[in-house]
């Protein structure tokens, strides 16, 4: 018999009063996966979170995580939405081990895990919002879930502690824990997530591999930055399907330019062949960005 999926969701609704927050959501995460959640400001991201974490009950449908309806499932389910709980009166260590003691776990090495080892003994009232988000993962981390649950974890990060904080992710999947997490950030759910859901007004509009989505998006704009601007500016004019657009008065060398994949292939090879250097060839905006820009324009009304 095949496992239970991690996450099962058939027509959940949640109302807030006259506001429908969720409208008949359908989605399901494989176990091991990273899943992100995104959607505009109010599309019912963490009103969904919330409900995978029991904070709060979905009016209508079935919501199950690895088989068994979400509020009488054994544990297994940990994470934050809108930020973790923490004191902040307390350092790092003492914060996890208040917790620790409540559940009868040990506190390990959690901290180290996240990067906040250093840290431990400092009070989190002077912790950075992105050390916060940390120590709020490493909490969720105390039980160790076979489902995490996290509303925005980068918010906040640096360069580097986003690298940390992914390859965190990456490995806890790799050994079968399965993520939800929400993100404003397409760079983000590019490099982390086996899938995407993606809510517009409580409704799910997309849900699938990134690839599938981006690969949907019809045409980009891209950066294209040469040996030669006035010779490719050439090229440009006789390649068919290629668009110039302005690009910004600050980046004299760099033409932007709008097509489909085929045709931005024909234009490399134009250009390589008349001799001119391609030196950067980029998406203005991420194929992914683009796509889901083009899914949620309209404006939402969930929470």
């Amino acid at each position: 018999m095949d496992a239970p999926l991690a996450v099962r969701a058939r027509g959940i609704t949640k109302c807030f009063g006259d506001v429908v927050a969720l409208d008949g959501v359908d989605f399901d995460v494989a176990p091991g996966r990273i899943h992100g959640l995104v959607g505009p400001n109010g599309a019912g991201k963490t009103t969904l979170l919330g409900l995978l974490l029991s904070l709060a009950v979905a009016d209508e449908g079935e919501l199950e995580v690895f088989g068994t309806p979400v509020g009488r499932a054994p544990g297994g389910v940990a994470g934050f939405v809108d930020g973790p709980g923490l004191y902040p009166s307390l350092t790092a260590w003492q914060n996890l081990d208040a917790l620790a003691r409540l559940g009868g776990h040990p506190v390990g090495d959690v901290l180290d895990e996240v990067g906040l080892a250093d840290v431990a003994d400092d009070r989190v009232r002077g912790f950075s919002l992105g050390m916060r988000q940390r120590l709020g993962l490493a909490a969720a981390l105390l039980t160790s879930p076979r489902l995490l649950v996290l509303d925005e974890p980068a918010n906040g990060l640096d360069p580097a502690g986003k690298k940390h904080v992914h390859g965190v992710l990456d490995r806890l999947a790799a050994a079968g824990t399965t993520v939800v997490l929400s993100s404003h950030r397409m760079d983000d759910l590019e490099a982390l997530c086996a899938e995407v859901t993606i809510l517009a007004t409580g409704r799910v509009v997309f849900t699938g591999p990134p690839a599938e989505l981006t690969a949907e998006n019809a045409e980009l704009g891209y950066r294209l930055r040469t040996s030669d601007p006035a010779a490719a500016r050439r090229v440009i004019a006789r390649t068919r399907g290629i668009t110039e657009e302005q690009a910004p008065r600050r980046d004299t060398d760099v033409l932007v330019i709008r097509a489909r994949v085929p045709a931005l292939d024909e234009l490399v090879r134009r250009l390589v062949q008349d001799g001119v250097a391609v030196r950067e060839l980029a998406p203005v905006v991420s194929p992914l960005e683009a796509a889901f820009l083009a899914l949620t324009e309209s404006p939402g009304s969930g929470r």
